[in-house]
């Protein structure tokens, strides 16, 4: 109901988010301001319950035609930008992206033929795979920031999450650490049920000591569609976890940069989602334009098929009003706790106040926004209140486009109140 109402108020309209294939082929604009690139591979060596992204067990023969179609994908797409587009990001998530080490070069150079990618070239690391041989690997083919998914260093967690604890992850990440990347992040849970904020704290200092520079703590939310054997929290004991973290980061001297992100002073961020437009690739990867949010099939063969007939693998399409673009844009500024309106103008060109005077207004009337220097930041309500919209997002919108677009690879269409 939240959710509703919010969405008929700040899009002032009642109708749906409505996905659709009928215009998948559609030309695709790259004339777009700050282009990040992002890389979905979907393997994994173990699939863990709690996991709510697109991910199958890892096969060899399967995995090398997934990258000759993944470098087809690259080209297909960026046969239409001319001259080279620069990028301000290239990430790698998944899944367990480590597991085509021996393909990433290939898929890099593949890139830059086509891009000059000045920003961040990141990658998503299962502790499993972690090696000497391969952090040399990454550091040699020029990654520089990566995350670690720990989820927690505390057994009695990671048993209830249904992952094997491993009594090492924290040698791999120092391991990590001594390789000397910009940036090291670490994915914490918490809302895990029987966590303390004791477990939490302890999670966060380890982290510490073993080298992160960043810590990323999730909420742990129960999607239809995945295996968990124990629900999570409920709002009020997530409450007093999240509230432990932020104390945690004030011990150990990290900054908050985004609701549920804190990190070292002056550290480079990894953020994969939070570009302000970005190209997608690999199954399930999603692209965000200044028209369109596209999304690729969820389905590792389909999208080898669909490249093989040297088809781009778009199954869904949401074509933005002007309006939408602009609260996607404010969604996820709302995320990293602030809205820039010199951001905004340099993307839509125009002007933030107008657009959104009344959501403004309240805000402030509310105490859930007040004015910075370069135009408005979240209280520390707000950030509270956005941490609970934002939970509510994922089960109303996310949760049900990844279920229908796991069901079928090409669905007709999804309808989103």
């Amino acid at each position: 109901m939240l959710i509703n109402i919010l969405r008929v108020m700040i899009t002032r309209s009642f109708k749906p988010f409505v996905f659709q294939n009928d215009n998948c082929n559609k030309q695709i604009d790259y004339d777009v301001p700050n282009l990040g690139l992002y890389v979905h591979v979907p393997f994994c060596k173990e699939l863990c319950p709690f996991c709510p992204y697109y991910k199958i067990k890892y096969d060899a023969s399967l995995a090398s035609k997934y990258v000759d179609a993944l470098i087809n994908e690259i080209q297909l797409k960026s046969s239409k930008v001319g001259e080279k587009k620069v990028v301000t990001s290239l990430y790698f998530g998944g899944g367990s992206p480590s597991l085509i080490i021996n393909s990433l070069k290939r898929v890099l150079d593949a890139f830059r033929e086509h891009f000059v990618i000045e920003g961040n070239i990141g990658i998503e690391l299962h502790p499993d795979n972690v090696t000497p041989s391969l952090i040399a690997e990454l550091k040699d083919i020029s990654f520089g920031i990566v995350s670690l998914g720990i989820q927690s260093f505390n057994e009695k967690n990671l048993s209830t999450l249904g992952r094997k604890e491993k009594s090492d992850n924290g040698q791999k990440l120092e391991m990590i650490a001594k390789k000397g990347f910009r940036a090291i992040d670490v994915d914490l849970i918490f809302g895990i049920p029987g966590q303390t904020p004791k477990d939490l704290q302890g999670d966060m200092i380890k982290a510490v000591e073993y080298g992160a520079t960043q810590i990323s703590t999730y909420p742990f939310i129960d999607f239809t569609y995945a295996h968990n054997k124990k629900k999570p929290l409920n709002k009020k004991e997530k409450r007093i976890l999240l509230d432990s973290i932020v104390k945690t980061s004030e011990e150990i001297g990290f900054v908050r940069t985004s609701v549920w992100t804190f990190a070292k002073k002056d550290t480079p961020k990894y953020s994969s989602i939070t570009q302000d437009n970005f190209l997608g690739f690999g199954p399930s990867a999603t692209t965000l334009l200044k028209e369109n949010f596209r999304i690729n099939t969820f389905s590792v063969t389909e999208y080898i098929n669909t490249l093989g007939d040297n088809r781009i693998p778009t199954a869904l399409i949401f074509d933005f009003s002007e309006r939408a673009r602009y609260l996607y844009w404010l969604f996820w500024s709302c995320y990293n706790l602030d809205i820039d309106k010199n951001n905004f103008f340099q993307l839509f060109n125009k002007d933030l106040d107008s657009n959104f005077w009344w959501e403004i207004k309240l805000g402030r009337l509310l105490g859930i926004i007040e004015n910075n220097k370069d135009g408005y930041k979240l209280t520390d309500k707000g950030v509270y209140l956005f941490h609970l919209v934002e939970q509510k997002y994922t089960n109303q919108y996310i949760d049900k486009t990844w279920k229908m677009a796991r069901k079928t690879p090409w669905p007709e269409k999804i309808v989103l109140y």
